[in-house]
């Protein structure tokens, strides 16, 4: 609501009055544009701390002292926490929005492809791909997503939250809609086994170095160490590799013209969170003060996260020989995924 003329604060810190307060403007924050977009004003200072506006310190407070927020949850450092805002500017209201649309139309292409008999056409050796491979990607997915669930509680402002939180909505989103895509195709096909992906994820070897790697991100207790692993290094290395480069490109050969548009939403979800996560990291390499200091952790960061993913992918290579109908290599497939790696550090001055 706009800020009225009233004073804020009292007893033993004193009194305040906010600059603006008989403004029907929001003033209090300095805008990305021209203007203050919806997004920013239902998201800038919504989280505020000790140096914002709490006159008696944080709310709440954990028995060790801390505060509910603390700069100290990541080592990287920043002149100013409250600078960032995510490019893609969602919020509560445009986020479930999006998500529901993905959804009407993931489950409308399941539906019409049941409708019109098209699982019972895949190839044979595809369906078992489907059942183990793609069964198993969905407990990366789902790995990935709980990771950023945990890494937003601790994000310094709102701004951070809410690009952390709706990363990890979307990971959890396509970890849902691949089980549940498997389990209506499989109703249609012989012989299906629910079960096969996630035997596939604990216990066969070429899925160990990618559980590795993930389960080493999940590990990790900085947040924004666990947001940069994720959409820096895994994601081009592994995810897209995975994805755009294998089920994408090889299902319509193999007679499945079903699973590329339910995986598409991941390729779109993936873009909106690489901006984000640039801008993020773009402000911190560059900051005035801990600029230095920032770019040398992430460069820690590529160097550890960076050989778990290349290790990730080289043990996925098998899965590209097991289709009847090859239209890609893992080679050229693989040699994209580091072109854009590269051009992801490239932006934000840092390399392998």
């Amino acid at each position: 609501m706009p800020a009225t003329s009233s004073s804020v604060g009292s007893g033993a810190a004193g009194s305040a009055t906010f600059v603006g307060s008989d403004s029907r403007k929001f003033n209090y924050f300095t805008p990305r544009g021209k203007r203050a977009s919806h997004y920013e004003d239902v998201t800038v200072d919504v989280q505020p701390d000790p140096e914002r506006y709490l006159l008696q310190d944080w709310i709440i407070s954990f028995s060790d002292g801390d505060g509910a927020y603390e700069k100290n949850a990541t080592r990287a450092l920043s002149s100013d926490w409250h600078a960032y805002r995510a490019p893609d500017q969602e919020w509560e209201r445009t986020h479930y929005q999006r998500q529901s649309k993905i959804e009407t139309m993931v489950q409308s292409v399941i539906a019409n492809a049941r409708k019109s008999g098209a699982p019972a056409a895949f190839d044979a050796a595809w369906t078992k791909i489907l059942q183990t491979h793609l069964g198993a990607w969905k407990h990366a997915e789902f790995g990935l997503g709980t990771s950023l669930m945990q890494a937003q509680r601790y994000g310094y402002t709102q701004m951070i939250n809410n690009a952390t939180l709706t990363n990890s909505s979307y990971k959890l989103r396509l970890s849902q809609d691949i089980t549940l895509y498997l389990a209506e195709i499989g109703m249609d096909i012989d012989g299906w086994d629910d079960d096969l992906g996630k035997r596939a994820w604990l216990e066969d070897p070429i899925w160990q170095p990618t559980r590795e790697a993930v389960e080493t991100i999940m590990g990790t207790t900085d947040y924004l160490e666990q947001y940069f692993a994720i959409n820096i290094v895994f994601e081009p290395l592994v995810g897209e590799l995975f994805r755009s480069g294998f089920l994408m490109q090889v299902a319509a050969a193999n007679n499945d013209f079903v699973t590329p548009p339910v995986i598409s939403a991941a390729e779109a979800d993936y873009e909106r969170n690489l901006a984000n996560t640039i801008d993020l990291m773009y402000l911190l390499v560059n900051d005035e003060k801990h600029g230095a200091h920032n770019r040398k952790l992430m460069q820690g960061w590529i160097k550890v996260h960076g050989a778990l993913a290349d290790k990730a992918a080289a043990g996925l290579q098998p899965i590209w020989s097991q289709p009847h109908s090859k239209p890609v290599s893992f080679e050229d497939v693989r040699a994209v995924s580091h072109e854009r790696l590269g051009k992801i550090l490239s932006e934000l001055g840092l390399s392998r």
